[in-house]
């Protein structure tokens, strides 16, 4: 009984293992790479081997800021790839990652409100934002 007790302790603390909540450009460049550059390309300019075979061609992403009359539209970009907010002309390709566990929460302050942002999320942003022309 005493091994049961301790095999379910261990297995509830493998459970609790902390996720990481890096937000940094580095963490969202290594995000970009797993999640996106297949249909972005690996330069985020749309160029990926698969989105090469959709039949509309994913955005060049190192463009939006200046599509966006410069200044980096972050919450968009957030809400797009989480999947919360997105118009028609969107590819039923581009998956909602939102849909599934995005991983450890951070807390975004703007204008005095906290907001919990998963952190994944939060880092692919900030990678995109520091790729802009």
């Amino acid at each position: 009984m005493r091994y049961a007790t301790i095999i379910i302790a261990t297995l509830a603390l493998a459970g609790c293992v902390a996720q990481s909540t890096d937000v940094s450009i580095e963490a969202g460049a290594v995000a970009f790479q797993q999640d996106c550059a297949a249909c972005h390309g690996t330069d985020a300019r749309g160029e990926g081997d698969f989105g090469r075979e959709l039949i509309r061609v994913p955005p060049d992403l190192t463009t939006m800021t200046q599509r966006y009359g410069g200044q980096y539209p972050r919450d968009f970009v957030m809400s797009t790839i989480d999947g919360y907010t997105r118009g028609e002309h969107f590819s039923a390709a581009m998956p909602e990652f939102g849909a599934g566990d995005m991983g450890a929460t951070v807390i975004v302050e703007q204008d005095g409100i906290g907001t919990p942002v998963p952190a994944r999320l939060l880092a692919l942003s900030n990678y995109l934002e520091s790729i802009q022309q």
